[in-house]
């Protein structure tokens, strides 16, 4: 009696129903429903095939949302879910038949992928693409959760639509439309990798529904009077799931423990290395190798400072890792590097046309008499920070006066009204007097 009266026992006695799962559990519905998974005949082996098609059709175009809406349509979730439900429920006959299955699918999607990104007229690598080369720890936990919330969602008498999300959630398309692609390119990094990404979902996600099936108590196959045959199968499938368990585990591990490492080099780099007036051009992190390799510019390390930074590894758990930085850039890479990018203003000029840019300087020193020329042109920026290239438009322009920042606001306000241009980069300089005479 004072057990009931006590707040926290009642809140638990409360709380612990809303956790079951064997209160709307559909037994048979399930069954039927995991059944239709090990079909990868006629229509669904065509949707399969679309699928892949629009997929790797996203991928190429970098667009997600078309990637999202072929991952919508895949049947792909069936046989990995019935690989775990079969382990679960010792059917090894069936178990053999999805396997078959999953090996028939991942054989057409590659094909499928390959063929595309053969005929594909774009080869360059998207970030879509880039991403599904090579697992991290939150692809394994989104397979685990992801796993979880499929085979949960599938058992219910109300389906709901929790299983689309499962299957956008999960991602197994673009991994293996990824390979596809660094097969056609002859990138075995890319084709392992991506292959790795799906099966390393796919292993996570079969162990996940196995747990469930488990803990929901489905029946087991009855043998009938064939026990030895029974054991036999036992022995299997044990064998099976240590074969899938036990590299899993150790992947997960190396998984976590490369995202470490990567997450502390690139504390360390950020809080040790880069400055106001210092950036990274390029940064390569290895776990395999514990190498952090940066080309930078702006103020120089010395040997004492790289030698000091090299010595602060060991405060951000990174004492096995060598430290390489490259900052001597030599002047003909610079002249390399200038003569780019006054090919790539020239070019985009040519493309806007010299009487647009003659026009509008024109225009401009009736409101500023002041200036003396002017170029415009569309050109690409690299922000250290980010490591990426963004769109903008510079406006260089050479002055007998300089204008005032409100002259400037508003000359930057003209040109964008003038060009259609939201991001102008306006630089302003001065010219002496007697060199305009001159």
């Amino acid at each position: 009696m004072a057990s009931q009266k006590n707040p926290i026992v009642s809140f638990f006695l409360w709380l612990a129903p809303r956790f079951h799962l064997l209160d709307d559990l559909d037994r048979p519905g399930t069954i039927e429903s995991v059944q239709k998974g090990a079909e990868l005949t006629g229509s669904n082996l065509w949707t399969l095939i679309f699928a892949i098609f629009i997929a790797s059709i996203g991928l190429n175009v970098n667009s997600t949302a078309v990637i999202i809406g072929a991952m919508l349509v895949s049947p792909l979730m069936g046989p990995i879910v019935g690989i775990g439900f079969a382990a679960a429920t010792n059917d090894f006959e069936s178990l053999k038949k999805f396997l078959r299955t999953l090996a028939v699918a991942t054989f057409a999607s590659i094909a499928t992928s390959f063929l595309y990104f053969s005929l594909s007229p774009i080869d360059e690598a998207q970030s879509e693409l880039l991403a599904r080369t090579s697992p991290t720890i939150y692809d394994a936990l989104i397979a685990i959760f992801g796993g979880a919330t499929g085979i949960i969602a599938n058992t219910r008498k109300e389906k709901g639509t929790a299983i689309a999300g499962v299957a956008i959630a999960t991602a197994l398309m673009p991994p293996l439309c990824t390979a596809g692609y660094g097969l056609s390119q002859g990138n075995w990094s890319y084709f392992f990798g991506a292959t790795y990404l799906f099966l390393i979902n796919s292993i996570f996600i079969a162990i996940t529904t196995f747990v469930f099936v488990r803990y929901m108590e489905f029946s087991k196959v009855d043998w009938g009077l064939y026990k030895d045959k029974e054991r036999k199968v036992k022995i299997y499938l044990t064998i099976f799931a240590l074969v899938v368990v036990i590299p899993s585990v150790f992947t997960a591990y190396q998984i976590v423990r490369t995202s470490y490492f990567k997450g502390k080099a690139e504390e360390f780099i950020r809080k040790e290395i880069l400055t106001e007036n210092r950036r990274a051009l390029e940064k390569e992190i290895g776990y395999t190798e514990r190498k952090i390799e940066l080309t930078i510019i702006g103020s120089k390390i010395d040997p004492n400072q790289e030698k000091e930074l090299q010595n602060k590894l060991k405060y951000y758990n990174l004492a096995n890792a060598k430290l390489i930085i490259h900052q001597d850039l030599s002047s003909t890479n610079i002249d390399h590097l200038k003569f780019e990018i006054l090919s790539e203003i020239y070019k985009n000029q040519m493309v806007m046309g010299h009487s647009s840019t003659e026009m509008i300087s024109k225009e401009i020193q009736i409101f500023f008499p002041h200036l003396v020329s002017a170029s415009f042109a569309k050109t690409k920026k690299f922000d250290m920070n980010q490591n990426s290239y963004r769109d903008t438009n510079l406006f260089d322009s050479e002055w007998t006066k300089l204008p005032t920042e409100d002259q400037k606001n508003k000359l930057e306000q003209y040109i964008q009204l003038r060009t259609g241009e939201k991001q102008i980069e306006l630089i302003t300089r001065e010219v002496s007097k007697s060199r305009i005479d001159f």
